[in-house]
């Protein structure tokens, strides 16, 4: 499953975080995170945290005050489906205890005014939509070095 786009959103619906994986224009962005957070923030927590939107499908969850939104690829036809959305729930978990490392316990505030640490954790996992890096250590390390050096 190639991840598309992450997004970070909170209870509001505003968008404090994205990052897209796929080419898309910034009215077509716009429109789109429009769309899935209306019918992600209108679910109860008795629902599941798949969504079917579009030609993806919509992996997310809620810590505190933030949502936290993965798109990957619908029309794949893989085998262990169930795997692979359970794999991005934890790919989901891994970056919110990545963020809470590094902000001790990340708020929206966090993200709003260290949005450049915040993509680069992303970068950090993520590589052309594919996942490659899980080890909270080796995500942090050059951000560490950076912030030594600033």
């Amino acid at each position: 499953m190639a991840i598309r786009f992450i997004l970070l959103v909170n209870k509001q619906g505003q968008t404090r975080l994205a990052q897209y994986y796929e080419y898309l224009t910034l009215e077509e962005r716009r429109a789109l995170e429009g769309e899935i957070v209306r019918k992600c923030l209108a679910r109860t927590e008795q629902q599941c945290s798949f969504v079917e939107h579009r030609n993806y499908k919509i992996v997310y969850r809620r810590y505190a005050s933030l949502f936290f939104l993965v798109g990957v690829d619908n029309d794949e036809v893989c085998p262990s489906v169930l795997l692979n959305e359970l794999a991005i729930l934890e790919f989901i978990h891994l970056v919110v205890e990545t963020m809470d490392r590094h902000f001790r316990n990340v708020c929206e505030l966090d993200i709003m005014f260290h949005l450049e640490t915040a993509h680069f954790m992303l970068e950090e996992m993520v590589m052309n939509g594919c996942i490659v890096e899980t080890s909270k250590t080796n995500i942090l390390t050059p951000i560490q070095l950076m912030d030594k050096a600033s």
